[in-house]
């Protein structure tokens, strides 16, 4: 899942060193658009076209994705040297909202989390408010087919960051999913980082 994020992060710094930045967005609430439920319409009518739409395989099952991008040249990073920009990703399942990723590299609504927490969770006796308390309100949200069981809703924290030039490019990111079952304790955690901070 993170690939989505960290490929349209990278895409939208190269674009800021061209001049060319994407259009800004606003992150919808909670309220705004629901998994399950929300459709790619709906998700169009409130953030407008997207700027790039494809398909992936999840789970053996085929979505589509919307995804939205935006960098910055001027705007504040969260940390220094790091290209400010910013990601929204929705994947769809028939035509229904099945996961939303929001990932930022700007110092207002930085996505950045504190990897070292992850071994506090356990699987079978953390709870969503456990996890909340752990890393604060998640950045995305998903249910099956992104995420493997049927019945569970995972909690998504992502974080791309990209720094130097054209040709002095480094990017890093990580993402957390926490999947909780229907009693709210969590049945799954899964950590991926990669690249160079």
């Amino acid at each position: 899942m993170n690939r989505h994020s960290f490929f349209i992060m990278a895409a939208a710094a190269a674009l800021v060193m061209t001049g060319c930045a994407g259009t800004n967005f606003t992150r919808p609430t909670g309220d705004d658009l629901v998994l399950g439920k929300s459709s790619l319409s709906d998700v169009v009518k409130k953030m407008g076209d997207p700027r790039q739409t494809g398909e992936l395989m999840k789970n053996d099952q085929m979505l589509k994705v919307a995804k939205y991008a935006y960098a910055a040249a001027g705007g504040e990073s969260a940390y220094p040297g790091v290209t400010p920009a910013r990601a929204l990703v929705f994947t769809f399942f028939r035509d229904t909202l099945a996961s939303h990723e929001f990932v930022s590299s700007f110092k207002q609504d930085s996505t950045d989390f504190d990897s070292q927490k992850i071994s506090s969770i356990v699987k079978g006796k953390s709870t969503r408010q456990d996890v909340t308390a752990l890393f604060g309100k998640p950045s995305g949200e998903a249910i099956y087919p992104v995420i493997k069981g049927s019945g569970d809703r995972a909690f998504i924290y992502t974080y791309t960051q990209v720094k130097g030039g054209i040709f002095t490019l480094k990017i890093f990111s990580k993402t957390l999913i926490v999947s909780f079952g229907n009693d709210g304790v969590v049945s799954d955690v899964e950590y991926t980082a990669s690249g160079d901070q």
